[in-house]
């Protein structure tokens, strides 16, 4: 195993207290290069995932996200499973105000989707 695949492998969210919890505003994170595979044949699927959300006491830390996200590209996984499985780990660890997860996957045999998963 490499190293940045031993980075990534397992990987878990980490927070990191909010420098302004008294304050509402808005987190936007775009990851480009998400990737996942096919639960049914097993072909890569690819997207954007943009995360948008209001912290309450936490912020993710980026890194941690980035190597949590890359864990994906290994995983048989449908849009949908993979873009509430996000938001409720994000959900789960930040407890934020309001989040919203997208994910925009590329398109594949002509067909797009976009999933959004959002709660406040």
């Amino acid at each position: 195993m490499k190293y940045g695949e031993k980075k990534i492998s397992g990987k878990k969210l980490e927070k990191w207290p909010n420098p302004y919890p008294d304050r509402d505003y808005t987190i936007d994170i775009s990851f480009s290069e998400f990737t996942c595979l096919c639960p049914r044949s097993g072909y890569p699927d690819f997207a954007t995932i943009k995360i948008s959300y209001i912290p309450d006491k936490y912020i993710v830390e980026l890194k941690s996200l980035k190597l949590y996200l890359n864990n994906f590209r290994e995983q048989h996984i449908s849009h949908e499973a993979a873009a509430n499985q996000i938001f409720d780990a994000l959900k789960h660890i930040l407890k934020p105000r309001r989040l919203e997860v997208t994910g925009d996957f590329n398109p594949r045999g002509n067909v797009k989707t976009v999933i959004r998963v959002s709660a406040e």
